[in-house]
């Protein structure tokens, strides 16, 4: 895999706010989506960075996603309420959801949004570490695209359903889960496919439903869940928290953007959120987690990783500039020199 030199986050945030301008998107929401493509990039999850970003250009342009909607609360009731996003980028809606929930959470000691006709958000974990630091602790999940055949059968009926939960540390730094719910992240696999890579043997099957570790073939076949049937089973009613409550489309009945930019996703999100505050206290929970993140780490002869660790670790060294792979900087010099907007120099 190639890489780039390293560019300031705030460099290429100003680029990809600039390239969705270009294609009519107002410039706080395009702020909102760059930042959240930029920062999974830091993170090392570049499965959800900007490689994503000339697919979202795409997807306006050719009307899978609304660059002007009209975000609307459809339903309200104490603690809960139903987001209609309108078509809008999944980073947009989110903006909205989270507010909310954050609100009605602060305000009844829980709360729940769910959102219907929505995109791709990015990654979960930008969304539910905002909710950390507000002394949070949340669920997040959201269908996608069909890309997974079910544990035992061979037709692509699930999304890769992904699932993020966060609790907040006493350090400002949240345990956070950010995953897949299939072998391996869709994102990955494309990604995979764009650095002329493999993809390890248990990711996927091919459209003969053949192990394959060609992502190429992976695409064109089906993925599999994580964890056998106890995954394919946790994955499933993934959807049903996503998608039952709002007029959100289970994953089966989406045409995704990535293979048709024209079609309008209506991907359901649903985002939980418990204030500490409302039990024991939110210094005593942020502790308390805190105390859980130590014992984790000190659990073996060498350190061991929390979950959210190598995500932290990698973004405090992207302080110095962001690394891209050299397929993903060569797709937006494309979409630079196509939409006229300037591409940031690298670092040397």
């Amino acid at each position: 895999m190639s890489t780039e030199t390293g560019r300031s986050a705030a460099a290429l945030i100003d680029f990809a706010a600039s390239a969705l301008r270009a294609v009519g998107v107002g410039d706080e929401h395009a702020r909102t989506t760059a930042d959240s493509l930029v920062d999974a990039d830091a993170r090392g999850t570049h499965s959800h960075g900007l490689m994503r970003l000339p697919f979202y250009i795409a997807a306006i342009e050719e009307g899978g996603i609304n660059p002007t909607p009209r975000l609307r609360w459809v339903s309200e009731r104490a603690a809960a309420g139903v987001l209609e996003a309108d078509g809008a980028l999944g980073q947009v809606a989110m903006a909205t959801a989270v507010d909310g929930v954050a609100a009605r959470a602060e305000e009844f000691g829980v709360g729940a949004v769910c959102v219907q006709g929505s995109t791709h958000y990015g990654a979960g974990a930008y969304w539910t570490d905002r909710l950390a630091s507000r002394g949070l602790l949340s669920f997040l999940t959201s269908t996608t695209g069909p890309v997974v055949a079910p544990y035992g059968g061979s037709e692509k009926v699930l999304g890769t359903d992904p699932l993020t939960l966060s609790a907040p540390g006493a350090d400002g730094h949240p345990l956070t889960a950010d995953l897949a719910t299939s072998s391996g992240a869709y994102g990955k696999i494309l990604a995979a496919r764009n650095e002329g890579r493999p993809i390890p043997a248990d990711w996927a099957v091919d459209a003969q439903g053949r192990p394959t570790t060609d992502p190429s073939e992976a695409l064109a076949g089906s993925l599999t869940a994580f964890g056998g049937h106890k995954g394919s089973a946790v994955a499933v009613l993934l959807e049903a928290f996503a998608a039952s409550l709002s007029h959100g489309a289970y994953s089966h009945e989406i045409r995704s953007i990535w293979n048709s930019p024209r079609s309008r996703m209506n991907t359901a999100h649903t985002v939980i959120a418990l204030d500490a505050e409302a039990f024991t206290g939110r210094r005593h929970t942020e502790e308390k987690v805190a105390r859980l993140r130590d014992t984790i780490r000190g659990a073996g002869a060498a350190p061991v990783l929390a979950p959210g660790d190598p995500e932290q670790d990698r973004k405090e060294s992207a302080a110095s500039g962001v690394v891209l792979p050299g397929s993903t900087v060569e797709a937006l010099q494309l979409l630079a020199e196509r939409l006229d907007v300037p591409w940031p120099a690298g670092s040397r």
